[in-house]
């Protein structure tokens, strides 16, 4: 199997930002238009946290806190491990499973922001391409009336 570099997999993707105090709903809202499970909360062009869909269902859901009222800095992971885009995928797959966590922020040399990579990257093309048949077998479905 090919090495997969991190590098590689930013390539196209759109860095997806919050700041400190956005509100729970409206990181989640992002999140929701844009597909993704984590946001890394960006202050003055470096990382200062990353708020997951884990941290919404744990601490603000289970928690029974309201998410209008919640900022993103009363609730992130602050200083979240980070890896360099010159690593291979399966370095921040190790990552992840030693720190028990799904996503990690991608840093240039200087420690910028990146983007991210999570351990659904693993699944690469085959999952995509699952989700993507999946998605066609439900819109069929629909169509005939089941």
């Amino acid at each position: 199997m090919p090495r997969r570099m991190i590098r590689n997999l930013l390539d196209g993707r759109a860095l997806v930002t919050a700041s400190e105090t956005m509100s729970v709903r409206s990181a989640c809202r992002l999140m929701t238009e844009k597909k993704i499970g984590a946001l890394l909360v960006v202050e003055n062009g470096r990382i200062a946290g990353i708020f997951t869909e884990r941290d919404a269902l744990n601490k603000i859901l289970s928690a029974a806190l309201d998410p209008d009222a919640t900022t993103l800095d009363q609730v992130m992971v602050r200083d979240p491990q980070t890896i360099g885009a010159d690593k291979p995928l399966s370095y921040a797959l190790y990552m992840m499973a030693e720190g028990g966590f799904r996503h990690v922020p991608v840093v240039d040399p200087s420690g910028a922001p990146l983007g991210m990579v999570s351990a659904r990257d693993a699944l690469g093309q085959d999952m995509v391409d699952l989700e993507r048949e999946m998605k066609h077998l439900e819109e069929l479905e629909a169509s005939i009336g089941y």
